[in-house]
């Protein structure tokens, strides 16, 4: 059980919930995990090596091995990661072996800070399904992958928005459909749909649950 105050943000690629966690960490001086980052460490592993990621064996013996250190300096970023870092975490071991480390950064935040945020894919249900505050972040598919497209186009010139799209409702599929903790909304979860929200008004719409929250435990 978490000992601080923790803060799950949860959704689809591009929806915002990045960018809004590391806003609401800074704002409340609290520790931030961006959780994708720890699959997209395995991800970049596996393919460093050659290996597929569609092998379970292989992903898994990745993610035992996983340390931040492995990957210092590596570019996860790209849309191939991202693509192989989906495959990867739909594997339930690799899930296992990253659950106690999401946990305990909840649990126990760096540097004795007052709270932690997550942000993931199932922060809310499964990795911290007692968290203090829950958002499920999302948008239209048509703007996420206009926002990803605009992220990814100066580094790919060659990259179309219609390939990102296409990438974009695949990835969708496989985290909402995989059997073991699928995307989905907590139930008691906030929904917050940036389709038609600046970055400044999502993040006043998530201020004002989280003010909320602790005027009423104040």
């Amino acid at each position: 059980m978490p000992t601080s105050m923790v803060v799950a943000l949860d959704g689809p690629a591009a929806s915002g919930k990045g960018t809004l966690a590391r806003l609401i960490s800074d704002q409340y001086t609290f520790a931030h995990l961006d959780t994708g980052t720890l699959y997209r460490g395995v991800a970049w592993l596996v393919l460093e090596a050659g290996d597929d990621p569609m092998d379970h064996d292989v992903a898994a013996a990745a993610a035992l091995d996983y340390a931040v250190e492995k990957i210092a300096g590596a570019d996860i970023r790209t849309s191939e990661v991202g693509a192989a870092a989906s495959v990867v975490a739909a594997n339930a071991e690799v899930r296992a072996a990253l659950l106690d480390f999401q946990r305990r950064f909840a649990g126990c935040p760096p540097n004795r800070v007052g709270g932690a945020v997550l942000d993931g894919r199932d922060i809310g249900t499964v990795v911290c399904p007692d968290a203090t505050v829950k958002f499920f972040v999302t948008a239209s598919p048509r703007v996420r992958a206009h926002r990803r497209w605009l992220e990814l186009a100066p580094a790919r010139p060659e990259l179309t928005e219609a390939d990102v799209y296409k990438d974009l409702l695949e990835r969708d599929e496989r985290d909402a459909a995989r059997d073991n903790a699928p995307m989905t909304a907590a139930d008691d979860a906030e929904l917050l749909d940036t389709t038609h929200l600046s970055i400044d008004a999502a993040f006043a719409a998530a201020r004002r649950v989280i003010d909320g929250v602790f005027r009423r435990c104040g």
